[in-house]
């Protein structure tokens, strides 16, 4: 059974670990092991978790699998104007395929439904398969960005988004 608990700031080392595996297993061959490195100690550090979660527009669901941890969802309503953005869904790597992306992006569709945005935009790698998730799930890709984020690392994405 899948299921969902909104995390709070007592989640956040949970959210950490998640993130290092997901990302150890999602990204490698398509960015360089120091790029994971440095993304994941400066977008899941424990401030900048913190200070995500103490924006009431930015909510962090964990998700479940049977109970056990699985991955996470990270999503900003009015992020831009009627716009909710997806920041980050993320599996571990043996949960795949086991419909939990989905019901989080449906997760996602119903938050957003519920109140006045009626868009969701997401950025993904290029070289993300996670792309084709979303399209299966309706999203379409609008724009490309290449995003300097420091330190030399550069973010090659797709800009994707799904209107309600």
């Amino acid at each position: 059974m899948i299921s969902f608990k909104e995390a709070t700031k007592n989640d956040i080392e949970l959210i950490r670990e998640l993130a290092k595996i997901s990302w150890n297993s999602a990204y490698v061959g398509i960015i360089s092991q120091e790029q994971i490195d440095y993304m994941l100690s400066t977008m899941y550090s424990v401030e900048e978790i913190s200070s995500q979660m103490e924006n009431p527009s930015y909510h962090y669901h964990l998700i479940f699998n049977e109970e056990i941890p699985a991955g996470f969802i990270g999503f900003e309503h009015h992020y831009e104007e009627k716009t909710t953005k997806l920041h980050r869904v993320y599996l571990l790597p043996e949960m795949k395929g086991k419909g939990l992306g989905k019901a989080a992006i449906e997760l996602l569709k119903e938050k957003v439904s519920a109140i006045t945005d009626n868009r969701i935009i997401l950025n993904v790698n290029k070289a993300n398969h996670a792309k084709n998730v979303y399209q299966s799930q309706g999203f379409t890709v609008y724009d490309e960005l290449v995003l300097d984020i420091g330190d030399g690392f550069v973010m090659d994405d797709y800009v994707m988004e799904f209107r309600l």
